[in-house]
């Protein structure tokens, strides 16, 4: 067995094994290892260890390694709210540390915003064909009624968001640099440990880019568990996002989901319903004008 090959080679002596998702967890004589196929970027984790962030697993594999073996990182038992709050702060002490600016063309951004406008413009006409087809239906399923029922606002969000586009590409196109970081790329609450100090681990999908994106990320896999609106705050009492990222940020954020009716009529329900849930609930983080308007009515 392979995994056992490795293990002899570090001199570790196995167990039991337990298999959870693509990890393997493996208990030896000498404590708790995770295993996991892939290779690390080796590049990324030493700037990490340069910049003194020290907030993850030892990795006991080479460089070269098509595989990752790494301590496995008990976790402290504490309330989800303030676990999510520990993730931002070690988060913005990541970008932080790895801040740099890198020199730009004039195309760079004009290729995100070609990017995103085709992305507006797809979602405007895939909807669009899809309420299309609804509406020649003489019964529609519950899904279809909730997709026809909630048509409106998202094409009131897409329009909106191209308008945040614009604005956003009228301010950015001059600018000849950008602000750097390295970035997790998968944060999601399961990917952070609190245990004699914070860690992040699952490093696989590591690169260096705008902070913008791993707010995203953990925006759309946490969006409708947390208040977001304090999770900022926090990660911006640390690490202050420029006025051009937060621009960026909130416009990612405000894209609607893509919804497949390709699953049972209660999931499909429940993913239109949650896509509807997101898209208020953003638009109240993304408008703070239109939140307190809403407070005082």
């Amino acid at each position: 067995m392979r995994i056992n090959q490795i293990l002899k080679s570090k001199g570790l002596k196995p167990r039991s094994y337990r298999k959870q998702g693509k990890i393997t967890i493996i208990e030896t004589n000498d404590g708790k290892y995770i295993y996991k196929e892939g290779k690390l970027n080796s590049q990324i984790l030493n700037y990490l260890k340069s910049r003194s962030f020290d907030y993850l697993p030892i990795f006991l594999n080479n460089e070269n390694d098509p595989y990752q073996l790494e301590t496995y990182i008990n976790d402290l038992n504490i309330p989800s709210e303030q676990k999510i709050l520990d993730l931002i702060k070690l988060v913005s002490l990541l970008h932080s540390k790895t801040t740099h600016y890198k020199e730009i063309d004039l195309d760079y951004y004009a290729q995100i915003y070609d990017d995103l406008d085709n992305n507006l413009n797809y979602l405007y006409l895939y909807y669009t064909d899809l309420i299309t087809l609804i509406e020649t239906k003489i019964y529609m399923s519950p899904s279809e009624q909730l997709l026809a029922r909630n048509i409106s606002k998202i094409y009131d969000t897409i329009a909106t968001t191209k308008q945040k586009l614009d604005h956003w590409h009228e301010h950015i196109k001059e600018k000849r640099k950008e602000r750097r970081v390295v970035l997790h790329n998968n944060l999601k609450l399961e990917h952070f440990r609190q245990s004699d100090m914070p860690y992040l681990i699952s490093w696989d999908k590591a690169k260096i880019g705008s902070p913008v994106f791993d707010i995203y990320k953990l925006y759309q896999n946490h969006c409708l568990d947390f208040d977001f609106e304090t999770i900022l705050k926090e990660y911006e009492n640390n690490y202050p996002l420029q006025r051009d990222e937060k621009e960026l940020l909130f416009i990612l954020i405000s894209m609607p989901d893509l919804i497949n009716f390709q699953h049972s009529e209660y999931q499909n329900c429940q993913t239109i319903s949650k896509m509807i849930d997101k898209i208020y609930k953003t638009e109240l983080l993304t408008s703070p004008k239109k939140s307190k308007n809403s407070a005082k009515q």
